[in-house]
């Protein structure tokens, strides 16, 4: 059994402050800030552009990525870091379509994250070529599985309510069909188990600086399966993508494998930040910390409905069917949320009413949740929200 005191030790954490947003920033690891002065003054300071080759920046990505896949349970060798969450959308959507031409359905659905529908409606006026993004309800997806399908666009873990997908069922029916899937983990890698090899998911997409902690703007990751990997073309054809980036071809040959799916010059500062948090991962398993993730959202589940009538629980009740977020709706969300933070209780807002607190026991105990619960029951019951400094919007939420 994973100890998590011991993991909870190397963050640094404020005094005085429960951090329940995890699942929208994780915390900062005591070893990112050494390993990143390290990179800019042993690496980049004395060996210059040489580090490229002595230090191995031009495989971190591959590198970095392998150690996601194994918390994403991908195949050694088909996870890529690199660029943001919304340009890996583009490029798995991309190249989903091209493998299937005949068809024009791209299936998503409202609890999608926004950006994974801009990149959908981008990318669809961009090819011209009568395509649809058709989004249903999320518990109508399996139905609206049909052969007019190319491939199904889902965020497993729905952000504002913490709603869990199917996977495996999804990704069943759409193959079924004859459609190809592309899963988002952004809300799922690092909180829980996830089985990308033993579901047969045909792409994944994920960030890594929510429950991985990889710091803001940390790199997005990839996943190709093995059976697409020489076959899917890279819609974003840039040079680190290239079968020999060095010998500068005017012409674009595709790379081997996921590495086609490089784009650009690699983050290396930033990599090293979020390899600095994978050590800490090395120190655990994901069943360990999805059985505490459940116990420590019960808990908070079940004290805040005990002691604040006036917030409406919007996750699922059944833990199975959630990630690792409890949500609450409440009209006056976004005050209430900032009357939390002045308290030290650090949870989000997602519009129009949602309250949200994640839950990741590399950090948090059944102490903070049990402080968490108090606080909580007493800015709501006293109405300590209802005050016109919690209720100017700032523009992140």
């Amino acid at each position: 059994m994973t100890d998590f005191a011991a993991t909870k030790a190397l963050f640094h954490l404020p005094e005085g402050m429960i951090y329940l947003d995890g699942n929208s920033l994780g915390p900062l690891p005591l070893a990112a800030a050494e390993r990143v002065r390290g990179v800019i003054a042993d690496e980049w300071g004395e060996m210059l552009i040489t580090g490229w080759n002595k230090a191995g920046w031009m495989e971190q990505p591959t590198r970095v990525g392998d150690r996601i896949g194994r918390l994403i349970g991908a195949e050694p060798g088909h996870v890529v870091m690199g660029d943001t969450l919304s340009i890996k959308v583009y490029q798995a959507l991309a190249s989903a379509l091209e493998m299937r031409p005949e068809r024009r359905v791209i299936l998503s659905d409202s609890g999608n994250f926004p950006s994974d529908l801009y990149m959908a409606e981008g990318l669809i006026a961009t090819l011209g070529r009568g395509l649809e993004l058709r989004v249903v309800a999320p518990e109508d997806v399996a139905a609206h599985i049909t052969d007019e399908v190319a491939v199904t666009l889902l965020t497993e873990v729905d952000y504002r309510t913490g709603r869990k997908h199917d996977m495996a069922d999804l990704t069943a029916r759409a193959h079924a069909a004859g459609a190809l899937t592309i899963w988002d983990l952004a809300h799922s890698a690092g909180a829980l188990p996830v089985d990308l090899a033993g579901c047969g998911a045909d792409f994944a997409v994920g960030c890594t600086y929510k429950y991985i902690n990889g710091g803001p703007g940390a790199p997005a990751f990839i996943y190709v399966a093995p059976r697409h990997a020489d076959a899917a073309r890279p819609a974003l054809s840039g040079w680190l993508g290239h079968e020999a980036p060095f010998a500068f071809d005017t012409a674009y040959r595709p790379g081997t494998g996921v590495e086609r799916m490089r784009v650009g010059t690699p983050p290396v500062l930033a990599l090293a930040a979020l390899e600095a948090a994978l050590d800490i991962w090395d120190m655990t398993t994901m069943q360990d910390v999805r059985e505490s993730s459940i116990a420590l959202s019960e808990r908070f589940l079940k004290g805040v409905e005990a002691s604040c009538p006036m917030l409406t629980l919007a996750s699922p009740r059944d833990a199975a069917q959630r990630g690792s977020q409890v949500s609450f709706r409440f009209e006056n969300g976004y005050a209430a949320i900032q009357a939390l933070i002045a308290r030290g209780v650090i949870g989000d807002f997602r519009a129009p009413d949602i309250m949200r607190f994640g839950f990741t026991p590399l950090f948090i105990d059944e102490t903070d949740v049990g402080s968490a619960i108090n606080i909580i029951a007493d800015v709501m019951n006293n109405q300590r929200w209802d005050k016109p400094e919690f209720k100017t919007r700032a523009r992140v939420t």
